[in-house]
């Protein structure tokens, strides 16, 4: 653990990158097990079968597009990863996109987000 002195050193100099930047310099500073020690392996299976089913039957089954637009790791390359969040978390008024609030957390939206930017274990096998 870093003593706290030397933490808000490198937070002062994490700040005077844009905020985005910060952002993403202090998930990776921090690493991302925070986020992924809080939800289990069987809240993991059952985010992936909600993407593969709920989010496929709108995305497509394979999540290359179909009423909503593709998810694969190349469609979300330029969009940020807090927007991606807040679309499934608050869903897109005049859209078919619901809010999905009711059944996620913000750390499970992220969960799901680094899965879609990745491309790992998301489409269902055969």
């Amino acid at each position: 653990m870093l003593p706290m002195r030397k933490l808000k050193i490198i937070i002062m100099q994490l700040k005077r990158i844009c905020r985005r930047d910060f952002l993403f310099a202090l998930i990776f500073v921090c690493g991302t097990s925070a986020v992924t020690a809080e939800i289990t392996e069987a809240r993991q299976a059952e985010l992936l079968n909600l993407l593969r089913q709920d989010c496929g039957s709108c995305h497509g089954m394979t999540l290359k597009g179909g009423l909503g637009p593709a998810l694969t790791p190349d469609a979300l390359a330029t969009k940020s990863g807090e927007m991606l969040v807040q679309t499934i978390i608050g869903g897109r008024p005049g859209t078919p996109m619901p809010p999905w609030a009711p059944f996620l957390s913000q750390e499970e939206a992220w969960w799901l987000v680094n899965i879609l930017k990745e491309g790992t274990g998301v489409v269902a096998q055969p």
